[in-house]
């Protein structure tokens, strides 16, 4: 499926981490890790007083992730305490009684739902390694039970069953790494049942669309490497049918079945096979054709859409992202509801966090590119609303940066699309340095308008960031993101240097002064950058980058190895000589020479998308010819930094690391 090579190297910077075991060896070489005395002395390298410290971006809220309850009586939240640890609350929404129900120790709470009206699930994983345990505990904190309790096995929920309280369905990888298979648990005793097999290894099933009674009605299953066929029965005592084959550049997946209709077999899907930009249309799978097309856009791909629950799942609003993210209203409920929100919110973007089954409470988020964010609860019966929480109060918005959506023409004739994050005192009389941010990803991912913490501290030490949608990008069509393809290295950092090009034609930018930095892909292409063009930059700042894509392939996790035939055409084809040397000459750990710039890399030693190997690969060889490149590890992480200390300190150390060679 093409989401799930799409986004092989996409990661947060906030997202995965986790406690390494004390019993296992280090992975990579530990004598390669800078000491924290010399990590210590890089961030001391900003000189600077400021406002704002780095903890004031990227410590945790004191109160977060809230959640009601399906029947409001409850509302759940993330606390942080004195030590960055986030532990989830519940409070009785009509007493007010607070108890904390899950304590965070070493193990990071990677999310948590409710799973009825008394338990609560959650997952966690092991040092970053993403093979996540699902868990469910009673509402006093009792009962906790670990409901994937296996080894080495990821697991996700796949559908959370509003009607039968007791139970979900999760995926694992249980019986053989490579391919997940559906099981319907009950929550409260662990009991599993498996739902399908997915047993033609060679050709998986890459996912499973459940309807709202738990029943399989549809399946996506890879064909010849390359190819996806959906197949769909119209009742459980059917045979499962084929309805349409198509390759990993097009899109067909059923996002909702359509219960408004009395025909079972009508269903919502997103898809771009009649289309470049992906489009909703109302979608007949036994008969095999489309009903209607119900909504698109011609310049950028439309995400999805949401339905209603209480009033028999009519559809309330599509959604998508252009320059900023967009609503398109439908029901007159929902209608009444934004035209509400926009009066009360005017100038701020908003979203609904939160619903109850009732619909007589929300839970609003409230965000701007200068707003963290703030949770309001509404009252619909008495059409109030009340602030819960202010993400970050430190945080003023006034003082923070404005985030600007760009757009410029690629030397070979695309649209490119992209945000600059501006220094308040930027000015043609105060030129500012400039900081190339690429996304992970690199297929089918995009960057967003909105609060970015890292473009927000950049911007306060008086550093300009762009981040740019390169080729290959998700959200605008088909056409460029198959323009991606082979890139790597090439087209996709010549997108990146038109957009230095373009950022220099503007009059508060300093040309003379740019850097670049990125995580995961990114880190990749910080490299790249760094070996094709280092002329264009001052340094290079690598966070969890693969560095050799000889290794990189090799190093795969078993359940990306079935989609291997896609990553050949996506990428480049190992198994090619005409690829290989391509691969070669875009690989920088393999290219060590052409590197002059100063570098700062960070890792997770646990990472299981970027093996540690990528960075030590690039620290040794620098090192080795003479280049002092200071390299941060931390042993509890995986692909991105979770606990909160290790992100403070990653970010002082990349303040000082800029300080040091950008300013």
């Amino acid at each position: 499926m093409k989401n799930v090579v799409a986004t092989i190297l996409a990661f947060s910077a906030i997202s995965i981490a986790g406690a390494q075991e004390k019993e296992k060896p280090q992975p990579g070489n530990p004598s390669l890790a800078s000491s924290k005395d010399e990590l210590a002395k890089l961030a001391a390298s900003e000189k600077g007083t400021y406002k704002y410290t780095v903890a004031d971006y990227f410590k945790k809220p004191s109160q977060f992730s809230f959640q009601f309850s399906p029947n409001g009586q409850y509302l759940s939240y993330k606390e942080r305490d004195a030590k960055g640890k986030s532990h989830v609350y519940v409070k009785n929404t009509t007493t007010n009684e607070v108890k904390r129900i899950i304590e965070e120790k070493d193990e990071l709470i990677r999310g948590y739902n409710w799973a009825g009206n008394t338990r609560l699930v959650y997952m966690q994983d092991k040092g970053g390694d993403e093979n996540y345990h699902i868990y469910a505990v009673d509402l006093d904190g009792s009962n906790k039970k670990d409901l994937t309790p296996f080894d080495g096995v990821k697991a996700s929920i796949s559908k959370i069953l509003k009607d039968q309280p007791d139970y979900m369905i999760v995926e694992m990888n249980k019986e053989n790494p490579q391919v997940f298979e559906p099981y319907k648990i009950n929550i409260k005793t662990g009991e599993a049942v498996k739902l399908f097999e997915n047993k033609d290894i060679a050709n998986p099933i890459g996912g499973f669309d459940f309807d709202k009674d738990g029943n399989l009605k549809a399946y996506t299953q890879q064909q010849n490497g390359t190819e996806n066929a959906l197949y769909y029965r119209a009742g459980n005592d059917k045979p499962f049918e084929k309805v349409i084959q198509t390759t990993w550049k097009d899109d067909f997946s059923i996002i909702a079945f359509d219960y408004t209709t009395p025909n079972p077999n009508d269903a919502f899907v997103v898809t771009n096979t009649e289309s470049n930009t992906r489009e909703i249309i109302l979608y007949d799978l036994a008969l095999k054709k489309t009903i209607k097309k119900v909504y698109s856009n011609p310049t950028f791909d439309v995400s999805g859409l949401v339905t209603s629950r209480k009033r028999g799942y009519e559809v309330d609003y599509y959604y998508y992202s252009g320059e900023k993210d967009h609503t398109i209203p439908v029901s007159a409920t929902y209608k009444k509801l934004h035209a509400r929100l926009e009066k009360q919110f005017d100038g701020k973007d908003f979203g609904l966090a939160g619903i109850t089954d009732n619909e007589d409470k929300y839970l609003v988020y409230v965000t701007s590119d200068k707003l963290y964010g703030t949770y309001y609860t509404y009252d619909v019966a008495k059409d109030s609303f009340k602030e819960i929480m202010n993400l970050a109060p430190q945080l003023k918005e006034t003082d923070m940066a404005e985030m600007r959506p760009i757009k410029f023409i690629s030397r070979d004739g695309l649209t490119i699309y992209g945000y600059l994050t501006i220094p308040k005192e930027a000015s043609k009389s105060k030129k500012v340095p400039l900081i190339v941010n690429p996304h992970g990803g690199p297929y089918g991912v995009r960057d967003n308008w909105g609060f970015n913490p890292e473009t927000q501290l950049f911007a306060s030490r008086g550093y300009a960031t762009i981040q740019i949608d390169y080729r290959g990008s998700g959200g605008y069509g088909k056409k460029f993101f198959v323009a991606g393809n082979k890139q790597i290295g090439r087209k996709m950092l010549e997108d990146l240097e038109d957009g230095v090009a373009y950022a220099k034609t503007l009059d508060f930018i300093d040309g003379s002064k740019v850097a670049v930095y990125g995580g995961s892909y990114g880190g990749l292409a910080t490299l790249g950058s760094l070996v094709k063009t280092p002329d264009l930059y001052k340094c290079g700042i690598d966070y969890v980058g693969v560095s050799n894509l000889f290794t990189f392939f090799k190093s795969f996790p078993a359940y990306w190895k079935p989609f291997l035939a896609q990553v050949y055409e996506q990428w480049y084809d190992e198994n090619s000589a005409a690829d290989q040397k391509i691969m070669t000459e875009v690989s920088p750990a393999l290219n060590i020479d052409k590197i002059t710039k100063p570098l700062f890399v960070s890792q997770g030693a646990n990472d299981p998308r970027v093996n540690i190997d990528e960075s030590d690969q690039i620290v040794s060889k620098l090192r080795a010819k003479g280049v002092a490149t200071p390299y941060m590890v931390k042993y509890n992480e995986g692909h991105g930094f979770g606990h909160e200390e290790n992100q403070i300190e990653l970010y002082q150390c990349m303040i000082g690391f800029f300080a040091k060679y950008l300013k």
